[in-house]
């Protein structure tokens, strides 16, 4: 373990000199929680709850969302037992405490020193830990591994670059991931560079992302839009990005000469374009708009509905049948298009779906999911799909069922997890 002596050596010389100013600055610019910045540093105020405790870490927004269907299945399965999630952002804290269920509770990551983590792990000491973070901590994972802490790595990936970069430093990787009791790689191909790497057990149960929970759906909320659409043919542009709802919109008024109720739903990937999007939307295609931000209200001859919200995607996924996610008629790489499967939608994809290759070619085996080349083909589906009923409802039972299929994954995770966590 030399790189980690050496590692840690260096964090505790140089913390007072040059790390603490870096977080001084973090503070000043509003990305520290400063009422709870004694997590930080591994002083937290919460006691430890009796009975087991499992950590659960993870980085972004995204991982943490990840977590919750494996967190219910815990507390499922041991119904003494409490879970702890860390994250490191403002964003994430703020999240999970609105979603996190009962017998769980978030705390920040402490700050890889190792004597605010050695501090940590002291305090909690953890039954086991399920590590969701594609970073590794030399100090807070040498903390672990001298308590003998079961750790778990759980969806992880090794990009390609990421794997050529860590071959070049493969000692200070087998160091790393000797700390970790076994590895779940996201995919076959990821469990693969996990063992080349050096870690000690690495396997491949499925993608846990594919087992999500059902999305936030405001019933009150929701009746009112229905209310508004009274009816109409509507589909949803989900997750779109600058210049994908333009592409899109400008197909409207040809879609409406076969179904002349046309509402179409836009829901951009970053709210804060609404207004811009509208804007263009009007005065370069003449189309008339509502903004939800502004609480305008969805009119008879509303053209397109922009959904410039947070946290309500699951009211537009539960009212539209047919959704395309956006991010993918451009080379970004795709949003997140299990979510809408699992709301029964059927579910149309652009070409660039590269975030999602191991997704989307299950998917797309199963027919669960259309891949289109750009956007003519696009609307050329969404016209198929919106005048024949019966396909439609085929393609959104072929999502579901797929989508059904793969959240089956959790099972397989929980029962290796359980073979390492305490009875």
């Amino acid at each position: 373990m030399m790189f980690i002596k050496v590692y840690n050596t260096l964090i505790r010389v140089m913390y007072p000199i040059v790390i603490s100013r870096y977080i001084k600055k973090r503070k000043e610019r509003g990305k520290e929680d400063l009422k709870r910045f004694n997590e930080r540093t591994g002083r937290p105020i919460m006691e430890r709850p009796e009975g087991k405790l499992f950590w659960f870490h993870g980085a972004s927004v995204g991982e943490s969302l990840s977590m919750l269907p494996l967190i219910n299945r815990v507390l499922d399965t041991y119904p003494e037992a409490h879970v702890m999630v860390t994250t490191g952002t403002l964003t994430s804290a703020e999240l999970m405490g609105k979603r996190l269920p009962e017998r769980a509770f978030h705390q920040y990551i402490p700050i890889d020193n190792p004597v605010f983590t050695t501090r940590f792990v002291k305090h909690w000491h953890p039954d086991a830990i399920l590590w969701f973070e594609s970073d590794f901590w030399p100090a807070m994972l040498s903390s672990i591994k001298r308590k003998n802490i079961p750790l778990i790595l759980v969806n992880g990936r090794i990009s390609n670059k990421s794997f050529k970069r860590w071959q070049q430093f493969d000692f200070i990787c087998k160091e790393l991931l000797s700390c970790f009791t076994f590895c779940l790689g996201q995919s076959d191909e990821d469990a693969y560079r996990l063992r080349v790497l050096g870690a000690k057990e690495a396997i491949c149960l499925g993608n846990v992302k594919y087992a999500g929970l059902p999305l936030p759906v405001d019933e009150e909320k929701k009746a009112e839009i229905e209310k508004q659409i009274n009816g109409r043919t509507v589909w949803l542009a989900s997750s779109t990005h600058d210049d994908e709802e333009f592409k899109i919109s400008k197909f409207h008024n040809e879609l409406k000469k076969d179904f002349p109720d046309l509402l179409l739903i836009i829901a951009p990937r970053h709210p804060h374009r609404g207004v811009e999007i509208q804007e263009r939307l009007e005065k370069e295609l003449g189309l008339k708009t509502a903004l939800r931000s502004k609480g305008e209200p969805i009119k008879p001859d509303t053209d397109v509905y922009i959904a410039d919200t947070i946290g309500e995607v699951g009211i537009w996924y539960s009212i539209c049948p047919l959704v395309f996610i956006g991010g993918s008629l451009i080379p970004h790489g795709g949003q997140n298009f299990m979510e809408p499967s699992r709301c029964r939608d059927a579910v149309i994809v652009g070409p660039h779906m590269h975030n999602f290759t191991d997704a989307i070619n299950r998917a797309k085996k199963a027919d669960a999911v259309i891949q289109v080349n750009d956007v003519l083909d696009l609307t050329d589906n969404v016209r198929q799909l919106l005048g024949n009923k019966e396909l439609l409802e085929a393609k959104r039972s072929l999502a579901y069922n797929w989508a059904m299929s793969e959240a089956k994954v959790l099972d397989g995770i929980m029962d290796k997890v359980r073979s390492y966590l305490p009875e």
